[in-house]
């Protein structure tokens, strides 16, 4: 099989000829620690994980990102307001003002480069006059956000052996950015109006920029972000979701499935159980990052959904920090349980943080590798 169709035939409860190996991936203080550890320098780690298993390289999960903008255009511009204590302050291209180690740099306050700790001082729409100009930033026709030599790239890609994958935000991932978590929150409950014309706008918005290029390009898989769970609980109801964010999964969805996109994952951090009833309603048909820490079991979790819902990752990385002893015994009973009906790709249920070792991974990787076919 190709890797896409390899994916696909996991993904959709097929009858893949292996498992994809998706481990996880290290930020930048885990690379630094897994260099000292004997990972060489400038390598990629899953390639030279496979290399030191010697497993070839097509085994590794990869997608090729559609490089289609939703992104505010233009950008705010970046702005450094104070410097104290070791501190920076930093008015953000989002528009945020936000607070950051000065070890670190701007570019880490909006990317999932490391593990960093902000503290956010102000939100670019605190009222209907903000939210007038922020409207004027996402112009569906753009040029730029459809670039046309992205269109020419993958235009007549329909009989393609890659995998290519479409993202965006979801609507509460969106109206956190532009009003806070704890404002939106609020907002939710006091101005429900102006949440469902953001929302509404938002939705429109996804959907018009879609509109300009499922036409020409068939992604393998839609990725939307909207971590929207806590540990124990979901950060919105499940009435709220429904009243605020399910109009927009109604409005995108039916038309990537008309445009012949098979897999639409959901990626959201948290306790995401009392969620997945609503995701499924909707046609969204996998999801991530299943962590193990906000009590997510994914055992139950397929037992309770059946082959309405795949699932990546799900591993837990605390077990992954302990070396393969333990942590063969947890991965053995969800392998036991999906690996039976398919729709699971497992990995490291967050990004890999750095008390888990290179010889860990390297070890995790084999485990993997063994139960999914490459060994």
């Amino acid at each position: 099989m190709t890797p896409r169709e390899r994916y696909l035939e996991t993904i959709l409860f097929g009858n893949p000829d292996k498992i994809p190996l998706n481990p996880g991936n290290p930020r930048e203080s885990t690379l630094k620690k897994w260099r000292q550890q004997g990972l060489d320098e400038g390598a990629d780690y899953i390639y030279a994980a496979l290399d030191v298993l010697g497993i070839c390289r097509e085994a590794a999960l990869a997608f090729n990102a559609v490089d289609i903008s939703f992104k505010m255009i233009p950008e705010f511009d970046v702005k450094i307001l104070e410097h104290k204590d070791n501190h920076y302050i930093v008015s953000d291209w989002m528009g945020a003002v936000t607070e950051i180690s000065d070890t670190y740099d701007e570019s880490y306050l909006r990317s999932a480069k490391d593990f960093v700790t902000r503290r956010w001082h102000k939100f670019p729409v605190e009222n209907r006059e903000d939210w007038e100009k922020m409207k004027e930033r996402f112009d569906i026709h753009t040029r730029e956000r459809v670039p046309e030599d992205v269109i020419k790239k993958y235009k007549d890609s329909k009989d393609r052996d890659y995998l290519l994958s479409l993202n965006f935000n979801g609507v509460f991932w969106q109206l956190r950015e532009w009003c806070g978590f704890e404002n939106l929150c609020i907002m939710m409950a006091e101005e429900r109006g102006f949440i469902h014309e953001m929302a509404g706008f938002w939705a429109d918005f996804v959907a018009g920029v879609l509109n300009r290029v499922l036409p020409y390009i068939q992604p393998d898989r839609i990725f939307i972000s909207e971590d929207m769970a806590y540990k124990a609980h979901s950060m919105i109801s499940p009435a709220m979701t429904r009243e605020f964010i399910l109009p927009a999964y109604n409005k995108w969805i039916p038309e990537i499935k008309k445009a012949g996109c098979p897999v639409i994952e959901l990626d959201s951090d948290g306790y995401i159980e009392e969620l997945i009833p609503i995701w499924i309603e909707a046609g969204i048909n996998c999801c991530s990052p299943i962590e193990v820490a906000a009590h997510c079991d994914i055992v139950r979790f397929r037992k309770k959904f059946g082959k309405r819902m795949s699932y990546m990752q799900g591993i837990d990385k605390r077990l992954m920090a302990k070396g393969r002893n333990i942590l063969e015994k947890h991965v053995m009973v969800i392998v036991k349980e999906l690996y039976k009906d398919g729709g699971f790709i497992p990995g490291c249920d967050h990004g890999v943080p750095p008390d888990i070792s290179w010889q860990n991974y390297v070890e995790f990787t084999k485990l993997l590798a063994g139960l999914s076919g490459w060994l």
